[in-house]
């Protein structure tokens, strides 16, 4: 019995150990949700008017036409994977990996490109298509590596906290890659920061730059009104100085950029908010653990008290008799 105590009592101890490191855990992870979800609040009024100027200047866009505008016959499809760099944090780097390789199995919406609110379909057979990946997260890479997948460039430094300097090489591959033609549409895969307890994986249409996507976006990162909505929606007459080619030249890219590192704020607020939940989890597991060891530590220790107890006892009937 007493070699059984010692073994549920170092397991105790080593449960409370577990537990200090997953609550700090949990504290950190909330604190870096809060921020994470500020960061996504601040872009908001540049993501309004970003797109409110690019609406507004449509017709330019019709005159001057952009590399970002070409539509292409989808064949070669890149592929923006935002992951995590650590785990730890639930299903989070496995809800959106799942979401990629259901579409890569059933391509029907990758075949599709979104120009304003139509949509062109592709005729290449689904085994011709051809995919690359760019990740932004270690996780990521090593699960598309590690199943023969072809990356073409990772970033492991979007972690946390990330800015508009830091996310503007990953967009500069992916805008002279669609330029340069090497690939026909380029689609971003993230996880979308809902609220504490859900996080939803999503693909959305990076290049061509399409309105639909635009506008789905933006609405994520937005709590505005219908009316407020329709105010951004209004068309204005804009005299375009020095040169309309010149702004929509300096405006296509800003607002791939603006994707970018609104799709990577979402994913590190959900990242950060299934790390809490997990370690949450993990609290109250261990918390479990420890009442069912208790009970069974109580149980062993009394039938030990007991079980002295008889032994004094038929030792003092003995010595009466």
């Amino acid at each position: 019995m007493s070699s059984s105590t010692k073994e549920i009592q170092r397991r105790m101890k080593s449960i409370r150990n577990t537990q200090k490191i997953t609550r700090a855990m949990e504290m950190v992870a909330a604190t870096k949700m809060k921020k994470e979800i500020n960061r996504v609040l601040q872009i908001r009024s540049y993501a309004h008017s970003a797109w409110t100027v690019l609406t507004n200047l449509s017709r330019a866009f019709r005159k001057y036409k952009h590399g970002l505008l070409e539509v292409r016959e989808v064949k070669r499809i890149l592929i923006v994977l935002i992951s995590s760099n650590r785990g730890l944090c639930g299903a989070f780097n496995s809800q959106v990996t799942r979401k990629i390789m259901r579409q890569i199995e059933n391509p029907t919406l990758m075949k599709i490109n979104r120009v304003g609110s139509r949509r062109i379909y592709s005729s290449i057979a689904d085994e011709d298509l051809e995919y690359d990946f760019v990740t932004v997260g270690r996780k990521g890479f090593d699960y598309l590596n590690s199943r023969g997948h072809n990356v073409i460039a990772t970033f492991e430094n979007l972690d946390y906290a990330p800015t508009f300097d830091l996310v503007r090489p990953l967009a500069q591959i992916v805008i002279d890659d669609y330029v340069e033609k090497k690939y026909d549409k380029v689609v971003v895969a993230y996880t979308d920061f809902r609220n504490t307890l859900i996080q939803e994986p999503k693909l959305r249409q990076l290049l061509p730059l399409s309105k639909i996507d635009l506008e789905k976006q933006i609405e994520e990162m937005s709590s505005e009104t219908e009316e407020d909505l329709e105010e951004f929606e209004k068309e204005i007459d804009y005299k375009i100085e020095p040169d309309p080619r010149l702004v929509v030249k300096q405006i296509l890219p800003r607002l791939v950029e603006m994707q970018l590192y609104h799709a990577i704020l979402e994913s590190n607020a959900s990242k950060e908010s299934a790390r809490m939940l997990a370690m949450r989890n993990a609290n109250d597991a261990a918390s479990e653990m420890m009442q069912r060891l208790q009970y069974t530590y109580n149980q062993l220790r009394q039938m030990g008290i007991t079980s002295e107890i008889a032994e004094i006892t038929s030792g003092r009937v003995a010595l009466e008799d």
